[in-house]
């Protein structure tokens, strides 16, 4: 939400300055609250009224409050946030106490003025946190988080924001390199390494080797990168603090992603390993269709040539599932493309010489896993095996088409048509002794959990529903 979008009579006039300044600051709220592990708030006032304007609000992922998060442009009296009025009346930083609920444990609360270049106080930033994170300390970092809010440089354009879980590391840098503040995680991490007591130490000494903060210094910009440090490895961020052109603070945030990388390898080499299978397979398919097919040229028997014929489509069907598989990282399958290449499979190989066909294929990308795509693949196999074989008898032409589409939020649609004899007299699909049918009947109701139905009407015509999940 930004400043234009709160439509409220009581809202002042600011000018381009001031509004800059504070959707930058509300750009950046959430940020400050993984941060500071607080609730932060930024307050306006409402016009002459003795009433504050909540802008933005936001809290860390890790903060346990049941505190609800308000939307941009509630309006409160000021004397429900006296602390936040104060601050607005006075400019000063102010720290206290707050019940958000009766009887329950208070918050601790610390409010920040937010000024512009001449000096005048046009809001006020808020922190609420538990009582466990509060001290001198925790007071530093509240500090380097609001100086951060009302930096006058624009950090969304360098600075790719991630969000903080508590098992990130967080320092402050002063403008000397000196570390101010490290939290627990931040320790942990360095512990690991070696290294003992942060605080007062420099950021720059070689036992640290936290290469990054001297470039942000020097640039005034938001670096990051990885580094392997004794055997770990670690995401460290710089983010300077900069106020008039100058560094005067640095946030550090390092993370152990060591785990997080090693299962990455491990997931490259698995997807590499099943890639591998998949070629395999495909491999040994091809073989057994080829072996099929010199059987085939090798017997006398119309019938067992048509049969075995059958069969090497149907596996090749298959492999082409598999081709699909080897080639890509995923066990995601764009049917279209599979339905295609066995559609033209199908028609080259069972066509008779002199046949005129017209092909007819549309197509919406589809994607299914690959277990659903190869019941899907021998479905497309069968039915056009279906129209060539059974579909212009005593014809010299036709047209075999194949669609393919989201046919609801809920369903695909396969349709498979043509323009031939249509179903003979007394069809039953239900009792029908052909192996195909039963086939595309099994695969369509039993392992995609779909319909099927054949309709004669100036040829016959597969319509074929499927759940899309």
């Amino acid at each position: 939400m930004t400043i234009q979008d709160v439509h409220l009579p009581l809202l002042p006039k600011f000018s381009a300055a001031d509004t800059e300044l504070l959707e930058k600051i509300q750009g950046r709220l959430e940020l400050a609250g993984d941060i500071s592990h607080a609730q932060v708030s930024l307050y306006v006032r409402a016009g002459r009224a003795k009433k504050l304007i909540m802008l933005g609000q936001a809290r860390s992922r890790n903060n346990l409050s049941p505190q609800r998060i308000l939307p941009g442009g509630v309006t409160f009296a000021a004397a429900e946030e006296p602390l936040v009025w104060k601050t607005l009346e006075s400019g000063e930083r102010l720290t206290g106490q707050r019940e958000w609920a009766l009887g329950m444990e208070p918050l601790f609360m610390e409010t920040f003025p937010v000024k512009t270049a001449k000096g005048k106080i046009i809001a006020v930033l808020s922190f609420e946190l538990s009582g466990e994170e509060t001290g001198a300390d925790h007071q530093i970092l509240l500090e380097t988080v609001y100086m951060l809010l009302v930096s006058d440089y624009d950090l969304q354009k360098k600075f790719v924001y991630r969000p903080l879980f508590s098992q990130d590391g967080i320092l402050v840098v002063n403008e000397r390199g000196q570390i101010i503040y490290a939290n627990s995680a931040a320790a942990g991490i360095y512990r690991v390494l070696g290294v003992g007591r942060l605080l007062g130490r420099r950021v720059h000494e070689r036992a640290l080797s936290f290469r990054l903060a001297q470039k942000a210094a020097i640039t005034g910009q938001p670096q990051e990168m990885e580094v392997e440090v004794a055997g770990l490895v670690l995401s460290e961020k710089a983010v300077p603090v900069v106020q008039s052109g100058k560094t005067v603070r640095m946030l550090l945030f390092v993370a152990d992603v060591t785990q997080l990388r090693k299962k990455e390898k491990e997931l490259l080499v698995k997807s590499a390993v099943i890639q591998e299978i998949h070629h395999r397979v495909k491999n040994n398919l091809q073989t057994i269709a080829s072996l099929l097919r010199l059987q085939a040229r090798r017997s006398e028997s119309p019938e067992v040539r048509a049969a075995l014929r059958e069969s090497v489509n149907r596996i090749l069907s298959i492999s082409l599932v598999h081709e699909f598989l080897s080639q890509q990282d995923e066990e995601l399958i764009n049917v279209a493309e599979v339905a295609r290449n066995i559609y033209d499979l199908v028609i080259q190989s069972m066509l008779e010489p002199g046949f005129a066909i017209e092909k007819i294929f549309e197509s919406e990308p589809v994607i299914l896993p690959s277990e659903r795509a190869s019941s899907l693949a021998l479905v497309v196999n069968e039915l056009v095996q279906n129209a060539i074989e059974h579909g212009f008898v005593g014809r010299s032409s036709g047209i075999i088409g194949l669609r393919l589409s989201i046919a609801s939020e809920r369903e695909y649609r396969l349709e498979i048509y043509d323009n031939g004899v249509g179903l003979p007299d007394g069809f039953d699909r239900a009792k029908t002794k052909s192996l195909g049918i039963q086939i595309v009947r099994t695969l369509v109701e039993t392992d995609l959990g779909g319909s099927f139905e054949l309709v004669s009407s100036g040829g016959t015509h597969a319509i074929i529903t499927i759940p899309r999940t």
